[in-house]
């Protein structure tokens, strides 16, 4: 009976695949050179060690015809790239890289990109640079102490870590010179051109995302935040929505004008004396973002595919376009699939899995 139950989510993965093939073919796809390599021997970094070097070399991707030339130098603060912001850390360090590849493979200008990497040891770096020979990338170390002293105990102690809470600092990590950035989770893939995303028409506003406003917004709050009203008073005038921060388009240069960090760092020091939220870093940016987002389709943000924050169940994708799958939640792709437990859409991330088992 198990072997039919787990043949029944296969079929149902492949049968999915084949719905999404269009969307793969909706933009020129890059030319792709597509000739992996394997990178032999031991990795050992400070206070780590990776027993072998588990990544294959991703191909090199080229721009397709009609993309636009390169107008500078290349470099960091060439007006011509697309900004794309990601953590990297060990935990999540295989997410990434396969977050990473699904871009590069689905963008029509991979030469136009530049990655922003933050990250808990530098050393990763070279990691990254063997992995994609030919990427344009950045590596800035978060120093932890920036933010630990503001973070309280959430659901889940992977929500308490340091780094996921980097995404408030992007203004002040990266250079002036950057005026707007992707930022992504470490937990998903990209099956559609970035640079539809990247093209975002923010109007006003300093960041965009996919809303979901039928979601109930009062859960992500306590009772104790709703009856004073001092604090539920900052939604008045507004109309919030819930969002997912896996998933944004920021306005660096209006974040840095308005200060945004700051008041992010305002609600984390009510919430270590009031306790007015649950769920790690998401509550500071509803409270100080909601209600004043550029929506952006609910495609490029299909999350929850982890499950709920306890037991990682098995989820659904959401009716409607699919341009990017997101493992939010406890459930991880790449841990249910070697443990022989994944659930059916888990097969929709392996093609993007670059990390190689030790024979």
């Amino acid at each position: 009976m198990q072997w039919i139950i787990r043949f029944s989510g296969f079929v149902s993965a492949m049968l999915l695949m084949i719905v999404l093939a269009p969307s793969l073919q909706s933009f020129h796809p890059a030319e792709a050179i597509r000739s992996y390599s394997h990178i032999d021997g031991h990795i050992r970094l400070p206070g780590r060690h990776i027993s072998v070097t588990v990544y294959r070399r991703a191909p090199t991707f080229r721009n397709a015809a009609g993309c636009e030339p390169i107008t500078g130098s290349g470099d960091v603060c060439d007006p011509s790239l697309v900004h794309v912001a990601l953590t990297l850390d060990f935990e999540y360090l295989r997410g990434s890289i396969a977050a990473v590849h699904s871009i590069l493979q689905h963008s029509s200008c991979p030469e136009s990109m530049f990655f922003h990497f933050l990250v808990s040891d530098t050393s990763l770096k070279t990691l990254v640079g063997s992995t994609f020979p030919k990427l344009k990338f950045k590596v800035y170390y978060f120093e932890p102490e920036v933010v630990r002293k503001l973070i309280s105990a959430s659901v889940r102690q992977a929500l308490e870590q340091p780094l996921n809470y980097a995404r408030n600092y992007l203004a002040d990590v990266l250079e002036p010179c950057v005026r707007r950035v992707i930022y992504f989770d470490s937990d998903l893939v990209v099956i559609d051109d970035v640079s539809k995303l990247w093209s975002t028409n923010l109007g006003s506003k300093t960041i965009g995302a996919p809303e979901y406003c039928h979601a109930n917004f009062t859960k992500y709050f306590t009772a104790g935040f709703w009856s004073n009203r001092l604090y539920s008073s900052i939604f008045s005038g507004r109309n919030p929505c819930y969002f997912n921060t896996g998933v944004m388009v920021i306005d660096l240069v209006k974040w840095r004008q308005f200060g945004y960090t700051k008041r992010i760092e305002k609600w984390m020091e009510i919430q270590k004396s009031d306790r007015i939220y649950e769920l790690g870093s998401l509550p500071p940016f509803l409270l100080v973002f909601a209600g004043n987002v550029a929506p952006i389709d609910h495609g490029w943000n299909q999350h929850g595919l982890g499950g709920d924050n306890v037991k990682g169940s098995c989820r659904d994708l959401h009716p409607g376009p699919v341009s990017l799958l997101h493992w939010s939640g406890s459930g991880k792709p790449w841990l249910r699939l070697d443990s022989k437990q994944a659930c059916p859409l888990d097969a929709l991330w392996g093609p993007y899995d670059l990390y190689r088992h030790s024979a």
